[in-house]
């Protein structure tokens, strides 16, 4: 824990320095210069030694951006609310808060709901907390090892007391320079008289500021001045929050707790704290009760649509194949899953495909309906679209397979593709033990788990992978031009003409182009909206993929052998690009 606050602290602490916050600095450096003028002497000389309102405002800004980190996408989502609400009220609370500077009689109008006494006008701006809270709705930092699993805890609705932890470090860390810069400023104005002299217009000018500052923001024009800025912060970044012991302590936070995922992941307990269980094991282990189905949001092919409970299935073997239709790795497994449930299902054997998303439209139950109808998919399906069950194991992965005996407990976990030969081998050692003919041959499915060295999955929304093409920084939630680089590094990818880079995929604006160095036989990318994307090899037109829709994966490329090579996708306006995976 001592790890989790240091790492967070200073994680903090050089994201706050770093070029991505420049466009709030402005406002924080002049926040004591926009509190209204003393009313007395005596409050002029108490007011010349101390002023509460430059740690207001940092304290603001502290607790709206931490909370909105780590609790604005439950909240958005769970209210049916756009994921971009809580930056448009930070642009709003600025605006507002600077015509209110500006036109006093209208910064008397805010204050009312905050006067403590009837009838007592107190200016909302004179500790400053409500001009933070605005403010951290609008504090973007670069993205680190740190911020990027805040996020992802975020996303996935694990608010342990370490996540908690983390984001509380991360908040203060980030304040402390912001505070410095907000306290020098402020005692500038304090002990500045010619500046004291003339308050008022000073306050009017912040105003104005301030009002500058949202409308830069809000049109992304600010996004200029830090791609113009060097990362100058990435290298002491990356010296300590990529070092062994921080990814352990952060890796730790997003791989769940103590379920078999767990034990099987990294040696710690399972479900049975007794209980050891070996990813991949050659043969039969004990690795602790099964945890229910928990959190479920529909069921799909069981009897009426109907949940199943691992209690009704006791006496049969069961496999728990944790699966999301778009994922590359999910559907070669398929095959092999599919197989094994039509060999020997009436020998007591039972297939449970957990859909657990990895993108919002894969939260769509008639998505889950259709693309599991097209990927042959006939056994009983749980859309777990809250985590719940995903969680109760402590999954990390997809695919991931749990082999259940017919008492309930676990004996054989497998996570990502290959060993099928292995898993089918144990499912046939338990039923052998039950069944009551002798089981039909071995399945016969071809492995084409790739061997060779390939490319990495490469996502392309900001919320999983902050994307710097060509360069630049994109702006979030808003259409940006890009241009080609002069070259590209391999394994990587840029952008050309107009795109979108939101929270999962990047849409297509005119003349959209991505290029794309890769090295696989086949390629893959999960494509939606409506359209088309023509397909370059190295600058030869090899396809045109119309696209029709509903988010799903397109096969881009494939080759017989593995090659390095540059794609280049040329998309209609309107295309959305999630995420490529390679083969």
């Amino acid at each position: 824990m001592i790890t989790l606050i240091v790492v967070g602290f200073l994680a903090g602490v050089i994201t706050s320095i770093s070029p991505c916050v420049l466009p709030v600095l402005p406002v924080v450096l002049t926040a004591g210069a926009t509190r209204r003028p003393p009313q007395s002497e005596d409050a002029a000389d108490t007011e010349r030694t101390w002023s509460w309102r430059p740690y207001g405002v940092v304290l603001g800004l502290v607790v709206s951006f931490s909370v909105a980190t780590l609790f604005g996408s439950l909240v958005l989502t769970a209210l049916h609310l756009p994921q971009d609400l809580l930056r448009d009220l930070g642009i709003a609370v600025l605006v507002l808060i600077g015509v209110g500077l500006i036109w006093s009689r209208f910064g008397d109008l805010l204050a009312r709901p905050f006067a403590r006494l009837p009838g007592r006008a107190v200016d909302p701006k004179g500790n400053g907390i409500v001009l933070g809270l605005g403010l951290g709705l609008l504090y973007v930092p670069c993205a680190g090892p740190v911020l990027a699993t805040i996020a992802v805890i975020g996303a996935t609705h694990r608010f342990g007391f370490g996540a908690l932890v983390l984001t509380a470090a991360f908040g203060i860390g980030c304040g402390v320079p912001l505070l410095v810069l907000a306290v020098a400023g402020d005692a500038i104005t304090r002990r500045t008289g010619a500046l004291r002299r003339h308050a008022q217009p000073i306050r009017m000018v912040g105003g104005v500021l301030m009002i500058l500052v949202a409308v830069l923001i809000g049109f992304n024009v600010t996004d200029g001045l830090q791609r113009a800025v060097p990362g100058y912060t990435t290298a002491l970044q990356n010296s300590f929050e990529q070092n062994s012991g921080a990814s352990a302590q952060l890796h730790s936070l997003t791989a769940g707790g103590n379920g078999p995922g767990a034990a099987a992941g990294d040696g710690g307990s399972g479900a049975d704290t007794n209980a050891q269980c070996t990813e991949g094991g050659l043969t039969l282990e004990n690795c602790g009760p099964a945890p229910g189905f928990t959190g479920i949001s529909a069921w799909l092919n069981t009897p009426s649509n109907q949940p199943l409970t691992l209690a009704s299935l006791r006496g049969k073997v069961v496999l728990i194949d944790f699966w999301t239709y778009s994922c590359i790795n999910c559907q070669r497994s398929l095959p092999h899953v599919a197989a094994w449930y039509q060999a020997y299902q009436r020998d007591g054997f039972v297939v449970i495909g957990v859909h657990t998303p990895e993108f919002a439209f894969e939260h769509v139950v008639s998505n889950v309906v259709a693309q599991s109808a097209a990927l042959g998919v006939k056994y009983p399906v749980a859309v777990d679209n809250d985590y719940g069950t995903w969680n109760a194991y402590s999954n990390q992965y997809w695919p991931a397979e749990y082999l259940i005996d017919q008492t309930g407990v676990i004996r054989h976990v497998s996570f990502g593709e290959g060993g099928y030969a292995d898993t089918e081998h144990l499912i046939r050692q338990l039923l052998n033990g039950t069944a009551k003919a002798a089981l039909p041959p071995p399945t016969d499915i071809a492995d084409t788990t790739p061997t060779e060295e390939q490319t990495q999955e490469t996502y392309l929304g900001y919320q999983y992978a902050p994307l710097h093409a060509s360069g630049t920084t994109p702006p979030h939630d808003s259409a940006a031009t890009y241009q080609f680089p002069a070259t590209l590094d391999p394994d990587t990818f840029a952008l050309s003409g107009t795109w979108t880079d939101t929270s999962e995929e990047l849409t297509a604006g005119a003349n959209a182009q991505l290029e794309l160095s890769y090295q696989a036989k086949d390629v893959y990318l999960v494509i939606g909206g409506s359209g088309s994307v023509t397909v370059r090899i190295n600058g030869t037109v090899t396809s045109t993929q119309a696209v029709d829709g509903v988010p799903k994966l397109y096969t881009l490329l494939g080759n017989a052998s593995g090659q390095r090579g540059l794609m280049t996708l040329t998309a209609t306006p309107g295309v959305q690009a999630y995420d490529f995976t390679f083969g």
